[in-house]
């Protein structure tokens, strides 16, 4: 069994110092409490809602900062999916999700579905999601609303993702009556549909007048919610079979990606 530790803070937005500082406290907290894979939320560093495009760019970092290095030498055996604005070659500004080890930065996944006015400061990333080889299994990593792609979390899956890491900022949204975060039920669903675990790290509270969800949470394999966080600051914490996310049989004849019919799924590529 793996220990997954998915963290739900409260960035201000325009506070790198702070935010890096309160950061870096839960993290040596989860680590001490044995963590073996951390996801922190979108844009942990930063907060969220700029004024402008000059504000994220005066608070973004690159894929090189010592910030990076630090967290990883803390990391010990563990891993860490944190989200940032990151300042990219040419100047351009990405939502980017770091995976960092012991050994460094091993990959920087960019977001691609910008949501609302992020398209207004950051360029959308090319890359397919990334999966990144742990010891304690396959990562997969992309951000926020690229969860809500179905296309895109399947490739995830046929990448060989056992854990897909989502660090995300969830605004509150309509939802049924009775009902849950919206974003947490197609996490439920991605998971029971692909056989993949997932695991969002959110953030919470209100900035600039945007009031943040809460919805952090870690869905196992079978699409059951392992725990969440709820209200303010605090973390989801669960003990997964990574591994065992790669049987996708339902039963003697079901696959749910051996299943497939990509010979008629060409309209997906309109």
């Amino acid at each position: 069994m793996t220990r997954i530790a998915a963290v739900q803070l409260s960035p201000v937005v325009g506070d790198l110092a702070g935010n890096t500082a309160r950061a870096e406290a839960v993290l040596r907290e989860v680590l001490a409490a044995g963590a073996e894979i951390v996801v922190l939320p979108e844009l942990t560093t930063s907060g969220y809602v700029f004024t402008d495009e000059a504000e994220a760019r005066g608070l973004a970092i690159d894929a090189e900062d010592p910030l990076l290095a630090r967290w990883s030498s803390l990391l010990g055996d563990a891993v860490l999916v944190v989200g940032f604005a990151e300042l990219g070659r040419g100047g351009r500004l990405y939502n980017s999700a770091a995976v960092l080890d012991r050994s460094g930065t091993r990959a920087v996944y960019r977001k691609v579905h910008l949501w609302d006015l992020e398209k207004r400061v950051f360029t959308p990333g090319s890359d397919l999601p990334a999966v990144v080889e742990t010891p304690y299994g396959r990562l997969g990593v992309m951000v926020c609303f690229d969860l809500e792609f179905p296309e895109w979390t399947r490739i995830a899956a046929l990448r060989g993702a056992d854990l897909l890491a989502v660090p995300a900022n969830w605004p509150v949204q309509p939802r049924p009556d009775g009902g849950d975060v919206p974003e947490v039920q197609i996490a439920a669903a991605t998971a029971r549909l692909n056989h993949m675990a997932v695991l969002v790290a959110d953030r919470q509270g209100p900035e600039r007048g945007v009031t943040w969800a809460g919805g952090t949470h870690v869905v196992g394999a079978d699409g059951g919610i392992v725990d969440r966080v709820g209200p303010g600051d605090g973390v989801a914490w669960a003990d997964l079979d990574l591994p065992a996310s790669r049987d996708k049989r339902q039963g003697e004849l079901v696959d749910l990606l051996g299943d497939r019919r990509p010979d008629l799924y060409g309209p997906l590529l309109a």
